[in-house]
């Protein structure tokens, strides 16, 4: 959580962040187009969103998993739960941008934190199927 939410600061902006992504692109693919670098950075940041949101409710779970071993807590309520305060803390963290001057929120991140989160839950729970 604190990693998402430094991320959700300045040191997150895109005008940032292209300082990386940019050179990075540009040395994987040289002959790259201006415009084509523009939509692989935006799409390497809108699934660092999802890929970010997946890692913690994948880590909520665990955590929830772990204080309720014992009981008839299932799995599928232990995800509701991890879901929930994934999307509830990817509601903050998009609101807590709307102070940042160099961002702003998103309830269309919002949405993508929530899908990545439900992503990354489901594929736990394929995970845990298949352990079975």
């Amino acid at each position: 959580m604190a990693l998402l939410f430094t991320a959700s600061t300045d040191l997150g902006a895109p005008r940032r962040t292209s300082r990386i992504l940019a050179p990075v692109l540009r040395w994987l693919v040289p002959e790259i187009s201006t415009a084509a670098l523009d939509r692989a950075q935006f799409a390497v940041r809108k699934s660092g969103h999802a890929v970010g949101y997946a890692i913690l409710a994948a880590l909520i779970w665990r955590a929830k998993r772990r204080t309720t071993a014992g009981t008839k807590d299932s799995f599928h309520r232990n995800a509701a739960f991890a879901l929930a305060l994934a999307v509830l803390f990817a509601a903050s963290d998009e609101w807590h941008q709307t102070f940042t001057t160099t961002r702003q929120g998103s309830l269309a991140d919002v949405a993508l934190d929530a899908a990545g989160a439900a992503a990354g839950l489901v594929i736990l729970w394929f995970w845990s199927r298949r352990q079975r």
